[in-house]
């Protein structure tokens, strides 16, 4: 365990990956332009800029595998091909020169058939514009890249360090102290949910297995939920009864666009929740050895994180 695990990154994904990486006795460099991180004996904090390639160059000296987590400065597909593309060539040039895998969390956005269930095989050529657009792009350029990837497929997120998600902050601590949920589109229609330390285990586990670099998996997911049953298992694991909990209508959110750029952005992914939006992760758990948390034991671990928080 003589070689350096980088992290990009310290949001949800970041700071669960160099958290494992540490528990299970790997030294860690986590890099970030705050210099903020985990606190563990294993863990190095350094402050680097990633759009500067010299810096990043310098920082994944030792690597032999980094784990890219950094992502947009703001939810929006002109930000993202400002911020995103330049980011990770130079991620991908440093970390070939010092001959490390990269393994990158990716969503589902680039499918082309997202109204079928998504599977490793599915097509992904989405679209050539928003958000969908630039996410099939950096697809692309990791397969055309020199340096070996791995890109780790997973659904909108819940879990510890889970803030800025449907199932985050708009959700579990709305919930817990008793008040209205409100979602996105339907509240009965199923769509995968990823638990955050499932797909953090499955990064560092296809980092460690060459025969599995240059592909796309997909992390250990359970079976889809729709929004009001990972609603009720929150409740359930909090001693809480079922929530209340309302809809917010398709056409509202559109409607409300041209006067909220936030809502506008919302408004591009709004299919994942006006019909079932299901991935399949089977073949990618037989290859990693992998499964996804029991749904009881990850509500549970989620709502302990937000009841401690302030």
């Amino acid at each position: 365990m003589d070689n350096i695990k980088v992290v990009t990154g310290a949001g949800p994904v970041g700071w669960t990956v160099a958290t494992q990486l540490a528990a299970s006795g790997h030294r860690v460099r986590i890099i970030t332009r705050s210099g903020s991180g985990p606190e563990h004996e294993l863990v190095e904090r350094r402050r680097v800029d990633v759009s500067r390639p010299d810096a990043v160059k310098a920082a994944l000296g030792g690597a032999d595998a980094v784990f890219h987590c950094i992502h947009g400065s703001k939810y929006n597909a002109d930000v993202w091909r400002r911020e995103l593309p330049a980011a990770e060539q130079a991620v991908l040039r440093a970390a070939g020169g010092a001959g490390a895998v990269v393994i990158f969390p990716e969503s589902l956005y680039s499918y082309s058939r997202p109204e079928a269930a998504m599977s490793e095989d599915s097509p992904r050529a989405a679209a050539t514009t928003g958000k969908r657009g630039v996410r099939a792009e950096l697809l692309a350029a990791r397969a055309a890249s020199p340096t070996p990837t791995v890109s780790v497929v997973a659904s909108d997120f819940f879990g510890p360090r889970v803030r800025n998600a449907h199932a985050g902050e708009r959700m579990v601590p709305r919930l817990l102290s008793g008040r209205r949920v409100s979602v996105m589109a339907r509240a009965d229609v199923p769509h995968s949910f990823t638990y955050v330390p499932d797909l953090a285990a499955a990064m560092i586990r296809a980092a460690s297995m060459p025969q599995l670099w240059n592909s796309v998996l997909h992390a250990p997911t359970g079976p889809a939920l729709s929004q009001r049953e990972l609603a009720g298992a929150f409740a359930a694991a909090a001693g809480l009864r079922a929530p209340k909990l309302g809809a917010i209508p398709s056409w509202v959110v559109r409607a409300a666009g041209p006067f909220s750029r936030d809502l506008r952005d919302l408004a591009e992914t709004l299919y994942q929740f006006q019909r079932p939006f299901v991935m399949d992760s089977t073949a990618s758990q037989r290859m990693l050895g992998l499964a996804p948390t029991p749904l009881e034991t990850a509500a549970r671990q989620t709502v302990e994180w937000w009841r401690g928080q302030a």
